[in-house]
């Protein structure tokens, strides 16, 4: 099959979901499937890889999907990593998941939905997982802005657990530099809220990943013994 992606050059982000890019001399508006402030990454020049649009109802003729950090393709698709969790499980790659299986996609939890429940004989795990795509000495931070919804996916983990459940908090890193992982100082809430997740007894850990332009493709495991708890950062929310 022809390879249709191409690179564009950033030049700004007029709003959270889209880009404009320069592509062959010409000024591009594509579609960002990414919400977060992608910090470091979306830089003047920064070169981006573009795909065209699925759908006859999109504006815009592409979508960014990565971008060259120095030869590192790192995936902008903040939904990559819950098309990449299920595919990984079954390959018996991720030590605390060995055993388990799928059992439902967006299983019920608290007001909201988890983004798995996974089984293994009569056990059940309810998994949430984040896209994490800001890496700082060699720390993956999450999130990259400010997360309501994140400190309320937490939290509902933590009174799941309290209730007699098991969860787990798994981060998927979107690029592959990262060798220790934890709550960034962008949002002191869902720090609070990680730090009590954790001693509630939700599981947590990380999944490092490459990204070759269409997939992810597990580099490494990190466990709790590669947990950060200190600020890798001196900025503020």
């Amino acid at each position: 099959m022809k390879d249709v992606r191409v690179w564009g050059d950033f030049l700004e982000r007029p709003n959270r979901f889209s880009l404009r890019v320069r592509v062959d001399g010409r000024r591009e508006l594509v579609h960002l499937p990414n919400p977060g402030r992608l910090r470091d990454i979306l830089t003047p020049g920064r070169r981006i890889l573009l795909r065209p649009a699925s759908g006859g109802h999109r504006k815009t003729r592409y979508t960014a999907i990565g971008a060259d950090l120095s030869g590192m393709l790192v995936s902008l698709d903040s939904m990559l990593p819950n098309r990449f969790f299920p595919r990984a499980l079954p390959q018996g790659l991720i030590p605390p998941l060995a055993g388990w299986t799928l059992a439902r996609r967006e299983p019920l939890l608290g007001a909201g939905r988890a983004d798995f429940l996974l089984r293994r004989r009569e056990e059940e795990l309810l998994v949430e997982v984040k896209s994490v795509t800001w890496v700082e000495a060699g720390i993956a931070l999450f999130p990259d802005a400010p997360t309501a919804r994140g400190r309320r996916h937490l939290l509902e983990l933590v009174h799941a657990v309290r209730d007699g459940a098991r969860a787990a908090l798994v981060f998927v890193v979107q690029r592959p530099d990262a060798h220790a992982f934890g709550p960034s100082p962008i949002d002191p809430g869902f720090a609070t809220a990680f730090r009590e997740a954790l001693a509630a007894g939700v599981e947590c850990f990380a999944l490092v990943c490459s990204f070759d332009g269409e997939r992810l493709q597990l580099e490494r495991f990190l466990g709790p013994e590669r947990l950060a708890l200190a600020r890798a950062s001196g900025e503020g929310a």
